[in-house]
């Protein structure tokens, strides 16, 4: 995935997997209610970076999901619940007046153009060539221009970022607009007295970009989802990888709609204080 746009979010992000595609090319939904609320003034909320001109100019009705990302190929532990993740923002944007074509229309014609120009992400470095990329999704957006209704086409990147909790009593974290707090993982009784709490610990967000039929960025949105490293419970002071990542259908429903706005209005938006 890409680096964040606001210029409030000072999280270092790292990125994470499905085909990755760090500067989408020079190529740079309908708002209906939605029952998704926030919970008051975060102020780790990212603005959307939102071209409503262009939005109301390219009548995006018809999307598809792609099967790639658009910043760098995701970690094996994150992309294994990238299925899940499309799947809810497929719901999400369907509820919400689009309608979304089946994912094999872009993906399909995404393996026959790798076939013909090759794989732009070298296996080695993760880099992406650009110049066969550009080759790629244009020849999938020409064939989808001319086959299908397609008006936009939507990347949805799984982002992983350092983030630190707060001090105080209760240990809260805040990032892309969610307020999470600590998991525990491990047989043992707890976590140690002097536990460091100030190291930071590694959280996911959904990033959302689409494009439209002429491959012109229309939106960029981010929200967070949850934290994927736990106290060890074992040691008492450490942070592991958590085992049961993405398991809160709320936390994820949550990101995507913080992601989705102001495209799809997400009732009480914590980017702002006037609740």
């Amino acid at each position: 995935m890409s680096a964040p746009s606001s210029p409030r979010l000072q999280h270092q992000i790292r990125q994470i997997p499905r085909y990755g595609l760090l500067a989408l090319l020079v190529l740079s939904l309908f708002a209906c209610a939605n029952s998704i609320v926030g919970s008051g003034y975060n102020p780790t909320t990212v603005a959307a970076d939102f071209d409503e001109a262009l939005y109301t100019q390219s009548e995006i009705k018809n999307v598809v999901i792609t099967s790639i990302n658009l910043g760098a190929r995701s970690r094996n532990y994150l992309e294994k619940e990238a299925g899940q993740i499309d799947a809810r923002i497929t719901e999400y944007m369907r509820g919400n007046g689009f309608n979304v074509l089946p994912s094999r229309e872009f993906s399909q014609r995404w393996n026959n153009a790798v076939l013909t120009y090759g794989n732009p992400m070298d296996p080695t470095t993760g880099r992406i060539n650009m110049k066969t990329f550009v080759q790629l999704m244009q020849t999938v957006r020409d064939q989808m221009r001319d086959q299908t209704e397609v008006d936009a086409f939507v990347f949805t990147d799984l982002i992983e970022l350092d983030v630190n909790f707060q001090q105080g009593v209760n240990r809260i974290v805040r990032f892309d607009g969610v307020t999470r707090k600590p998991a525990l993982q491990g047989a043992g009784s707890g976590v140690n007295a002097d536990f460091d709490w100030g190291r930071p610990v590694t959280a996911a967000s959904i990033q959302i970009s689409i494009y439209n039929i002429d491959l012109q960025k229309v939106f960029l949105g981010r929200g967070g989802i949850e934290l994927t490293e736990a106290v060890d419970t074992r040691s008492g002071s450490n942070f592991v990888r958590r085992r049961d990542i993405m398991n809160n259908e709320g936390f994820i429903d949550e990101g995507i709609a913080l992601a989705m706005h102001p495209i799809i209005p997400m009732a009480k938006w914590p980017g702002t204080e006037a609740q």
